[in-house]
């Protein structure tokens, strides 16, 4: 409502403390203003791409600040308890009777405003989360419908000459300054709308180079007729999670891959900008800190023809669907607005992003208590309380609905603007198919469990109950081999809660699973002799089944780098009562040996070690690290005798720890079998050097990449002590005599740490070990400079055939 104060009840505002924290006190508008509080407020932007103009608009001349002066599109305060986005979006309708969606606002930054008006009478000081909403061409000035006690006129000015007057200082503008935080948005769109289109070109290339492109030809040898003829239902309903994949990423980001798609043929830059969103399944580069690598003006072209009023011969309102410079690390789980972080301290990260410094990582933003999400959910029934922690589900607000009218959206629990939805109701549309298909294969398929679990699975998709369905996957004992449902959490960012949908369908290695059954009978002994406390280890830790598959076929969270293995599943109810189980991708290894971890040897292995890396142990340690996702800390026991898990203590800082703790007592746990002949001790010295190639391997994913983050920490604590060593020819070494006491150094330290629930001491470890340092820089210079690929881009020639087939 603008700055309006003609109102039979004054407007509330929630006071801040300096640095954008809400203190839990709300007053009136003139108190606010008069006492000099800190408050929120929110400046929308519009912007015609076409004519490089912004719209300003004419503030009413009856104003308290700035009279009669043009300025932003749109403006207003937060109110007490409301949302910024939320408020965005009424104040653009209210003013200027522009309707849009979420979709259209885009976050540049926030801007901290700090001034004295009016003799003295009027004190501003406020957090302005400044938004630009991006449109194809100019509104027509009567389309708008202005709200005459806040506007009284409205105008486009090219951006160039709006910079112009603001540097000037002209008297009928209200100012800005330009030096300051403020001049970022006139230097975001130049950028944006500058740059060099061969020069990006290059730049895209560049990076898909990094992927090395390989076909995955699996036999189908040993299928039966019915299991091939599953198999295509399968793939198709393996489809539907990337569907649902891409939804849970970024709300928009469905849109944008339709938009991308079709127009790839359009010019090599645009092929160049749809296969490398293909990969990273995003906006944003995996390999790159989750940088932006497209922007809004590289987005999907909306038509809203309702969102203004009709003007004879205008088809209607056509704006950019809008992405954050920053990945949302809440992903679409929850509302994007939720106020986490301080906002000083996003704009702090907006601004290091922008001057292409990334010193403020997002754990340092993340550590504040979302509170709005904490006291809601202290208000909630403990069964309540599990569904806000649980996997299948997200968190919405009642006023962020989909309404035509955000002006007359209720909210019918008045207590708290947040809900929660299961899976099986936000993706109905979705799953509903999924669930189809999968019923259609388990009546074809001539394996049992295979058919119990596609039967179960289905059934989960739409009752959002999985533990029966997890049981039947654990319990698979089929030639074809399916993974497929919700099960990581590592695009949930913020607390690691919920979960996303993913495919893995491959073919059963006999051989090569047969000889793993020593890791999984072995998980006990294990458990029972790890470096830790005895008071922490469970007594009731269950056998791991290990499947060893050629993979035919994947979808959903598999972007980016791609998983040579993974252990399931991650509810710490089943893994409790039964354990988890285990899936190697031995086509997928094979693939990352050859094209990656060999070439990484060659160039940063001492030549005396080089040949001790070798296939063997790397896909020994990758079976031991998934082994010990199923051992050490899971439920715990909190100092005040309350039951907990690490998951939910740990929050956002689970995922990278966890992928540590599973990599060095992976490397714990192999030494340990070799000292009791469970293998052969000529394994001991390759797997130590396999392991030192695979850090560099695996720290290239980046380090906003829990294996990536969890990588870094590895390598650092192991070159802090000793064990691995710099060599002048800047390659390393395995130092054999100091390797096995820092492996299980810091074996104890994260596993005490999990067992404790020790977020503090979590944070500190992954601040002082999970770092890019100088020996880390110097291999992956090394290795940048010779081009050798990160990670492999696979194609399924066997699924095409297949379909093509049918």
């Amino acid at each position: 409502m603008g700055d309006g104060d003609e109102l039979h009840e004054e407007e509330r505002f929630d006071v801040l403390t300096k640095t954008g924290l809400k203190t839990g006190i709300s007053k009136p508008r003139s108190a606010v203003h008069r006492d000099g509080d800190y408050h929120r407020a929110v400046h929308v932007w519009i912007f015609a791409e076409s004519t490089q103009q912004l719209l300003l608009q004419k503030r009413a001349d009856h104003k308290d600040s700035w009279p009669g002066l043009w300025d932003i599109s749109s403006a207003g305060h937060v109110s007490a308890g409301d949302a910024s986005l939320i408020t965005a979006r009424r104040e653009l309708l209210e003013e200027l009777g522009v309707n849009l969606p979420n979709d259209a606002f885009e976050l540049l930054f926030v801007f901290l405003q700090e001034c004295v008006t009016n003799g003295g009478k009027f004190i501003d000081n406020e957090f302005d989360d400044v938004y630009l909403v991006t449109t194809l061409a100019p509104i027509p000035l009567e389309a708008f419908t202005l709200q005459e006690s806040e506007v009284s006129a409205v105008k486009y000015i090219s951006i160039e000459e709006y910079k112009s007057l603001l540097v000037k200082g002209d008297p009928e503008y209200v100012p800005y300054n330009l030096e300051g935080q403020y001049g970022q948005l006139f230097d975001i769109i130049c950028k944006r709308y500058q740059n060099n289109m061969e020069a990006r070109g290059l730049l895209l290339q560049k990076k898909l180079n990094r992927y090395a492109p390989i076909s995955l030809d699996a036999e189908l040898i040993g299928l039966s007729k019915e299991d091939k003829e599953a198999l295509v239902l399968l793939i198709q309903a393996a489809r539907i999670m990337d569907d649902i994949f891409y939804e849970q990423v970024w709300s928009s980001n469905s849109s944008l891959r339709e938009w991308l798609k079709g127009h790839a043929q359009v010019s090599e830059f645009d092929m160049l900008k749809w296969k490398y969103y293909s990969i990273n399944k995003s906006p944003w580069s995996c390999l790159d800190e989750n940088e932006a690598f497209l922007t809004t003006a590289d987005s999907a072209v909306k038509l809203l023809p309702e969102a203004t009023r009709k003007v004879a011969g205008w088809k209607g309102l056509e704006y950019k669907a809008a992405f954050p410079l920053v990945k949302p690390p809440g992903a679409s789980f929850y509302p994007p607005d939720m106020d986490k972080m301080q906002p000083i301290s996003l704009y702090f990260y907006l601004f290091a992003l922008y001057m292409d410094n990334i010193a403020i990582t997002y754990i340092s933003l993340f550590r504040l208590l979302w509170k709005e999400f904490e006291l809601w959910k202290k208000g909630l029934s403990d069964n309540e309380k599990q569904d806000v922690t649980g996997f299948f589900n997200v968190i919405r607000r009642h006023s962020d609905s989909h309404s035509k009218n955000i002006a007359v959206i209720s909210n019918p629990n008045p207590t708290s603007d947040l809900y929660i939805i299961p899976f099986s109701q936000e993706y109905s549309a979705f799953l509903s198919k999924a669930a189809e298909l999968l019923h259609k294969a388990g009546d074809l398929t001539t394996s049992p469990s295979l058919k119990r679990l596609l039967h179960s699975k289905a059934d989960a998709f739409l009752s959002n109950d999985y533990y029966d369905s997890d049981i039947a996957w654990m319990e698979l004992d089929s030639k074809l081999d399916v993974t497929i449902g919700p099960y990581e959490t590592y695009e949930d960012v913020l607390f690691g809660y919920k979960a996303t949908f993913e495919t893995f369908i491959g073919i059963r290695d006999d051989k090569a699973t047969a000889q793993l059954k020593l890791f999984g009978d072995n998980l006990q002994v294990l458990e029972q002799n790890l470096p830790m406390d005895n008071m922490y280890k469970s007594q009731d830790v269950i056998s791991a089944p290990i499947r060893v598959i050629q993979l035919v076929y994947n979808s959903g969270d598999v972007k980016g780098p791609q998983t040579v293995a993974f252990n399931l599943p991650n509810d710490e109810r089943i893994v409790k009562d039964r354990g988890s189980s285990m899936v190697m991708l031995k086509n997928i290894s094979e693939a990352k040996f050859k094209l990656i971890l060999q070439p990484i040897a060659d160039l940063c292995i001492v030549k005396e070690q080089r040949e001790l890396v070798d296939f063997d142990s790397f896909f020994t340690h990758t079976i031991c690290h998934e082994c010990c996702h199923g051992i050490g800390p899971h439920t715990i026991t909190l100092p005040s005798g309350q039951t907990s898990t690490v998951r939910l203590e740990l929050q956002e800082l689970h995922s990278a720890l966890e992928e540590a703790k599973a990599d060095i007592v992976g490397l714990w746990a192999l030494n340990f079998l070799i000292s009791k002949n469970l293998l052969p001790k000529t394994l001991v010295k390759s797997i130590y050097v396999s392991f030192l190639a695979g850090c560099f391997r695996s720290v290239r994913f980046g380090l906003e990449e829990a294996h990536g983050k969890g990588q870094a920490l590895q390598f650092n604590w192991l070159f802090e002590k000793g064990a691995f060593v710099l060599h002048p020819g800047e390659t390393f070494s395995v130092d054999f005599d100091k390797i096995e006491g820092a492996v299980e150094g810091l074996s104890r330290e994260i596993l005490t740490i999990q067992a404790k629930g020790d977020k503090d001491a979590a944070r500190k470890l992954l601040e002082e070990y999970g770092e890019m340092t100088q020996p880390l820089n110097t291999a992956l210079g090394k290795l940048a400079r010779v081009e050798v690929p990160v990670d492999i881009a696979p194609d399924f020639p066997v699924v095409t055939n297949l379909l093509h087939k049918k």
